[in-house]
């Protein structure tokens, strides 16, 4: 008998799997809870943390993006049915993150922090997989905007904000909860939703018929959609049913599915609408400031998701040179290793403090404080568009850390390589959404003095911050030019708001790193150059996953 054969090798200086930990475990987040005054909130977000981490719902993620979703136009009959099936574990995502209330539900809470603490969860469990965190940023978004139609809106808010998940497609008022899409984009315009040819022809009931071809609809099997069409007005905004109130399926079929770079785990279609049956949400004319409304919601989680990118890449990095060993010695504590992780977790903790303070003012401008609505209209459009632009080199130098090992999908990082250019694409590219920032400036002067104000809160504590903001308040002097240096102003704005926060809030060794490099220009052109005399030893120690504790 053939005796089995003795191992070739042994298997050492591999690093183990980072599973079964407290994703919530990471000081920005707890800082700006308690920085709130969220402190009842912090169990809960624990909570989320060690599911986030755990074995299981790691697996959840995995299967959803190793069998993404399929198109069946037709069932085996021939008959029309324009049905997505998901793989299960990707149902299992959507319902925990329901039930967890990262969708419509803070809309419905009293807590004052309602927002700010499902952004903390939002960051905590989106790294379980991005795919699913789509239909659930759009259904968070969609609320506000729907508001403009009082009518839908006590109708289908309290379905919006329900914390059951069921994915069956039935009339949407005879479910427990809901799950809302936007159907905007076209192929002849994109961005340029005005370029629009979708038509809106009303009928005598007060419904209307759209008719016309989108380019880009995720989540195509969510229940109600909003949907940009040309009416008689002008480009208007529409509540679209999948299913009609009497059960039957409204006029919407699906050509294709996209095959995307990454967020394999979500379906986006082009989709035809041939007289499909809608309501009017605000006024004829009036669709893109209605539709804003969810639109700047979807902006604030783009920001979350490349924050949270970043988290997770400089963890893994972090948790990767912790366990192995090169050169003699681990990487951890290696010199330049711990420059780059350093600057990872800097880029990570300022993403981070200012994603949750954006979410923090989403509270009060929603307590009705007009402030911090206008501070709130100017940060989200600069921070949209720069954090989301840090966030393709961030995973790629994070990947860099694991080497080979990192380049192998086992290892997550292709996936999170693959996701960071979505945030920057993802309602208006940067470009988009640099000049958003201009307009808001003109339409909304007052935004940009509450910004400034903000600012000038911090004057005299960091000599760096203060000669940041003097010269960026210099680079608005020549709006003649404005536009074609949109990028650069906008960026500088990001980086001093940044800045300020964590000057303010901050640790100061990420304080002092971030002034002396993003604002000090003491800096490289790549992760890894921060300068001497920077306490790396406090910021690797606060960005580095605690397994087992």
């Amino acid at each position: 008998m053939k005796t089995a054969s003795k191992a070739t090798h042994e298997v050492f200086n591999q690093v183990p799997q980072l599973i079964d930990f407290d994703a919530a475990d990471y000081p920005p987040l707890l800082e700006a809870f308690a920085r709130e005054g969220a402190q009842n909130a912090v169990e809960e977000l624990h909570k989320v943390g060690r599911l986030a981490g755990s074995a299981e719902a790691i697996a959840w993620g995995d299967l959803a993006e190793a069998h993404p979703p399929v198109l069946h136009t037709h069932d085996r009959y021939g008959h029309r049915i324009d049905e997505v099936a998901y793989d299960p574990a990707y149902h299992r995502l959507m319902t925990t993150a329901v039930e967890l209330g990262l969708h419509g539900a803070p809309w419905a809470d009293p807590d004052p922090n309602a927002h700010l603490i499902r952004a903390g969860k939002m960051a905590v469990w989106g790294q379980t997989d991005a795919g699913h965190g789509c239909p659930i940023s759009m259904t968070y978004a969609v609320v506000p905007a729907l508001r403009h139609n009082s009518d839908l809106a006590s109708q289908y808010e309290p379905l919006l904000t329900s914390r059951t998940y069921d994915p069956k497609l039935r009339a949407p008022l005879s479910k427990s909860g809901l799950i809302a899409g936007m159907s905007m984009t076209e192929k002849q315009g994109g961005s340029d939703v005005r370029a629009g040819t979708t038509q809106a022809v009303p009928q005598s009931d007060g419904s209307y018929l759209i008719t016309g071809h989108k380019w880009f609809t995720s989540a195509p099997m969510s229940d109600v959609f909003l949907v940009l069409a040309q009416a008689p007005g002008g480009l208007s905004c529409f509540f679209l049913p999948r299913i009609l109130p009497d059960g039957t399926r409204n006029a919407m079929y699906l050509q294709r599915l996209k095959d995307k770079l990454g967020n394999h785990s979500n379906a986006s279609s082009e989709v035809e609408y041939d007289e499909a049956v809608a309501w009017l949400v605000g006024e004829e004319g009036r669709g893109v400031p209605t539709i804003v409304e969810m639109v700047n919601m979807t902006r604030l989680d783009c920001t979350i998701a490349s924050a949270t990118s970043m988290r997770v890449g400089t963890a893994q990095a972090a948790h990767h040179a912790t366990h192995r060993s090169a050169f003699g010695a681990n990487l951890v504590d290696q010199p330049l290793m711990r420059n780059v992780l350093a600057d990872l977790a800097v880029e990570a903790e300022a993403s981070t403090t200012v994603a949750m303070w954006l979410a923090a003012l989403t509270d009060r401008a929603e307590s009705g404080d007009k402030d911090a609505a206008a501070l709130r209209r100017i940060s989200l459009a600069v921070s949209k568009y720069y954090v989301c632009k840090r966030g393709p080199i961030h995973a790629a130098e994070a990947l860099e850390c694991l080497g080979g090992n990192g380049y192998v999908e086992e290892s997550r990082m292709p996936r999170l390589y693959r996701e960071a250019p979505l945030m920057s694409v993802w309602e208006g590219s940067g470009n988009v959404a640099a000049l958003d920032t201009l307009r808001a400036m003109a339409k909304q002067p007052e935004s940009l003095q509450v910004f400034l104000d903000e600012l000038d809160s911090t004057a005299g504590v960091d000599a760096r911050l203060d000669a940041a903001v003097a010269g960026l308040k210099q680079s608005f002097s020549d709006f003649d030019t404005i536009q074609y240096r949109a990028r650069r102003v906008v960026g500088e704005m990001a980086l001093a708001l940044q800045g300020s926060l964590l000057v303010r809030f901050g640790h100061p060794a990420v304080a002092d790193a971030f002034c002396a490099t993003r604002l000090g220009a003491d800096w490289g052109s790549v992760f890894g150059t921060l300068p001497t005399g920077i306490d790396v030893a406090s910021i690797i120690e606060r960005a580095t996953p605690k397994v087992g504790s």
